[in-house]
């Protein structure tokens, strides 16, 4: 299994790059994990709608440029669908059991994705109502496929 994380904006918080790192190494012993950090747009506070949609669409084609066309998308996104740890385990297991070995895990900027990288995607996925910083998002979701891995293979960890 080929998991590739996508994000915008290069991470910077030392505690955040320290979980990170520690939940890809744990990761690699389950599946090949790739993260790409794309540049983010730089924009002012005030940005008017049409400006906001400016600034996803030239994020959004980063991040579509770092997608290879046979791999299986999920945008993270507030609207998504949400699944409790073990229904995202089934899930992947899913995936996994019947071919696909390239899953992306999307991750947008501060202002969210473009509707072109949502519709690329083959699904989306939500944490949660709550509004996260993307980078700490991106902690959460390691964190959470990591969990996802125990759970298929029916190794401890903690509830």
């Amino acid at each position: 299994m080929n998991i590739t994380i996508v994000t915008v904006g290069k991470l910077k918080e030392k505690y955040l790059k320290m979980g990170i790192e520690e939940y890809a190494k744990r990761l690699g012993a389950y599946a090949k994990i790739e993260q790409i950090e794309v540049p983010d747009e730089k924009a002012p506070e005030n940005l008017s709608d049409a400006d906001m949609e400016i600034v996803k669409r030239k994020e959004g084609e980063r991040i579509l440029a770092k997608i290879h066309p046979d791999s299986h998308v999920i945008a993270l996104a507030i609207n998504g669908k949400t699944r409790s740890s073990e229904e995202l385990a089934a899930h992947l297991n899913s995936l996994m059991t019947y071919g696909t070995s390239k899953i992306v895990f999307v991750i947008g900027g501060s202002l969210g994705l473009h509707d072109d990288v949502l519709k690329r995607s083959n699904e989306q996925l939500s944490f949660g109502k709550m509004t996260l910083p993307h980078q700490l998002m991106k902690l959460v979701l390691l964190e959470q496929v990591y969990r996802s891995f125990r759970i298929i293979k029916g190794e401890p960890y903690h509830k």
